[in-house]
């Protein structure tokens, strides 16, 4: 198992460069929100044996337009892939964070136009994190993620914003979303993170 380097973080001016360079190409990007159901849009293909113990199950969920999104439990984390993974493999990296957590029942999609079609290059999804150091309360994390296309099947995740404690998180997102996504190396490049007044959970990325 190979676990990534530390991450990049996002200073004020660093960011401010992106989201005056993201205005430009603005006009051209557009959002989608799709919803995320385990129990209602997804379907469980394999699962522990309940009478052999263990705590894990995958998913394969709905998605935008035939992207579908793969939803890894286990031991009350998650993990999750959005868009096509590589092929043959229904179990790719996983990438979660260290503190129990869940996902938000919301997918935002952000999209481009390339000819006829409309194609989604990034996802921003809010989670919710056990705080590491009170677990009565949850911190906020909106995770950008790069979105496997049906050839290059490469997806995995660009940016981390917390959304608790931090202005204009959506934003944030959006920005790296639009400047990083599309041309970010998965398993080369490192995330970027932007944090506000409340840290970034601890989180990994381990090959299977």
């Amino acid at each position: 198992m190979r676990l990534s380097a530390s991450p990049l973080l996002l200073p004020a001016v660093a960011s401010a460069a992106l989201a005056i360079a993201s205005q430009a190409g603005a006009q051209d990007i557009t959002s989608a929100y799709t919803d995320l159901a385990a129990d209602k849009t997804c379907t469980t293909y394999a699962a522990a044996d309940p009478n052999e113990g263990g705590d894990w199950a995958n998913l394969v969920c709905d998605g935008y337009r035939g992207y579908p999104v793969f939803l890894f439990y286990g031991d009350a984390r998650e993990s999750l892939f959005y868009g096509f993974p590589p092929a043959g493999d229904l179990a790719p990296v996983w990438e979660s964070f260290g503190p129990f957590n869940s996902t938000g029942p919301k997918i935002e999609w952000r999209l481009e136009r390339k000819g006829e079609r409309t194609v989604p290059f990034a996802t921003i999804h809010r989670w919710f994190v056990s705080d590491p150091y009170d677990e009565t309360q949850n911190i906020e994390v909106l995770v950008v993620e790069k979105v496997g296309q049906p050839h290059e099947r490469d997806g995995c995740a660009v940016g981390y914003v917390v959304a608790s404690g931090n202005p204009n998180a959506n934003e944030k997102a959006r920005t790296i979303a639009d400047m990083q996504a599309r041309e970010f190396a998965c398993g080369a490049d490192q995330p970027v993170i932007d944090q506000g007044s409340v840290p970034v959970p601890p989180f990994r990325r381990a090959e299977n």
